[in-house]
């Protein structure tokens, strides 16, 4: 089963987009043990949210775009991670371990549905 890891920071924390050399090394090692063991698909971090931008569509079928930052936002996308795991207790598991390496961080895991998943009419 595929799993979405989406991890969300405080993108006001200094250490947000700066991380130290320490951390990034421990990142590397836990990405590289990841895609080793052959359980990492994808993994991505992503700009501030400064650098993006909001899409949303109005009642009147128009769309209406707001730039980044998103100050409204308490917690921001920082990245995102696709793994293939047996269950979604695999998945937490490895999505706790990603925590491990983060003063301050919280990750959403969602299974990603399979062509499977979806009724056959």
């Amino acid at each position: 089963m595929r799993y979405l890891m989406i991890h969300k920071i405080d993108e006001s924390r200094p250490e947000a987009w700066n991380p130290s050399p320490e951390f990034q090394a421990a990142m590397g090692d836990f990405m590289a043990e990841c895609a080793e063991s052959g359980v990492l698909l994808a993994a991505e971090g992503v700009t501030q949210s400064k650098d993006g931008a909001v899409l949303r569509k109005t009642e009147g079928g128009g769309v209406t775009v707001t730039d980044g930052p998103f100050t409204e936002a308490r917690e921001v996308v920082g990245g995102f991670a696709v793994v293939n795991v047996e269950s979604k207790e695999q998945a937490v598991e490895l999505a706790q371990r990603f925590m491990s390496l983060f003063t301050e961080v919280s990750v959403e895991v969602r299974r990603i549905h399979e062509f499977e998943d979806v009724p056959q009419a």
